[in-house]
């Protein structure tokens, strides 16, 4: 007669391997989404990266140009912006995999507010990079280029180095765009209220220059570009709050969760 205990631990041993391995399927799934709309846009490589590098071009002094310092730069960095491009072009289906292999843990309301929670999720980010291209690099460029104009050097830079700081400021914005989603989520699951939301308000605006001054250039200009959007959206965040969350009763459910 077999063992119960036995039976039990090879069924959550079986169990953990079946996870184990619909996460590796989920996994691959969501980066062959990511190879195949790379490969889709791979010949267009230098064009993306001209449109990348444009904010920039567009505020160079007339003798000023961008400039290439490693050997293989030219090739790999137009293929590093491509790829990214990619992955945010195919960011839902990597989204939905991840919604796929967690939804059957989830109770029925959750996988409700899991589905707007994503969507305004991307959204959001994808405004928040709009908004760092079309309006902050243009006004970082021009004012450094402003100040370098009295010292008399050339504003020139590497390739590189200006991808690098334009994925910084891409991932900046795009976080600061979710703050919407962070409040509403913190009073969603009770971690806190509406009430204290309004109470660290000052707190919330100091943090937010301190947060602009450590990840845009040192400039006001930049800094406030930064921080004033973080001040509206935790603003925003408050309202969107009160008018989802406040309105919607607690919900108890004693069923375990979807299989």
């Amino acid at each position: 007669m077999s063992d119960p205990q036995q039976t039990q631990d090879e069924g959550t041993e079986e169990t953990f391997i079946s996870h184990l391995v619909e996460l590796r399927d989920r996994i691959i799934r969501a980066g062959l989404a990511v190879v195949v709309v790379f490969v889709g846009l791979v010949y267009w490589a230098p064009d993306i990266f001209r449109l990348l590098a444009r904010p920039l071009m567009q505020n160079l002094p007339k003798d000023g140009k961008m400039i290439v310092t490693d050997v293989t730069g030219s090739f790999f960095v137009p293929m590093k912006v491509t790829m990214l491009v990619a992955f945010v072009i195919a960011l839902p289906i990597v989204l939905y995999q991840i919604w796929a292999f967690v939804a059957p843990g989830l109770y029925q309301h959750e996988k409700k507010l899991v589905g707007p929670l994503v969507g305004s999720s991307y959204t959001l980010f994808l405004c928040g990079m709009a908004f760092a291209y079309f309006v902050v690099f243009p006004t970082i460029f021009r004012v450094m280029a402003h100040y370098n104009a009295p010292l008399g050097a050339e504003m020139t830079t590497d390739i590189d180095n200006y991808l690098s700081f334009v994925l910084t400021m891409f991932i900046a914005f795009g976080v600061t765009f979710e703050v919407p989603i962070v409040v509403v989520l913190l009073v969603r699951m009770n971690v806190v209220t509406l009430k204290k939301l309004k109470e660290i308000r000052p707190y919330v605006i100091v943090g937010a220059f301190v947060i602009s001054a450590v990840v845009t250039p040192p400039d006001v200009f930049s800094q406030l570009i930064l921080a004033i959007p973080l001040i509206v959206l935790y603003e925003a965040g408050i309202i969107a709050a009160r008018l989802i969350v406040g309105k919607q009763p607690v919900v108890i459910e004693d069923a375990s969760p979807s299989e």
